[in-house]
């Protein structure tokens, strides 16, 4: 499985998360929302942009209970609670949130 970005594909493990992190981009992440039916909003990229922040600062992507606690003291409890994290990331919001922000699947998840 790959990704086409400009004309350049970029390559994916078979569960379609990048294998080379530098290869991300922000189109990058648009094109993987789309293939995972996230029409990306403001609110998305702010847990996008969190994520990317946190793996840099740790070397690790974070579980979601990890995920949801970590935004919640960032960002509130109206954005840090599992049902409006779901609501923005249906399939997982570690998961899918991680594959989109172009890091790797988070330490946990099945």
């Amino acid at each position: 499985m790959s990704y086409e970005v400009d004309g350049q594909e970029i390559a994916t493990d078979e569960e379609g998360y990048i294998t080379n992190l530098a290869d991300w981009t922000p189109e990058l992440a648009e094109v993987i929302a789309k293939a995972e039916d996230v029409e990306m909003t403001d609110e998305h990229w702010a847990v996008v942009n969190f994520l990317r922040d946190y793996y840099e600062e740790y070397q690790i992507a974070p579980a979601v209970r990890v995920l949801i606690k970590s935004i919640k003291k960032s960002m509130g409890p109206e954005v840090g609670n599992n049902k409006y994290m779901y609501e923005l990331f249906p399939y997982g919001p570690a998961k899918q949130a991680c594959k989109i922000a172009g890091l790797p699947k988070p330490t946990g998840c099945v």
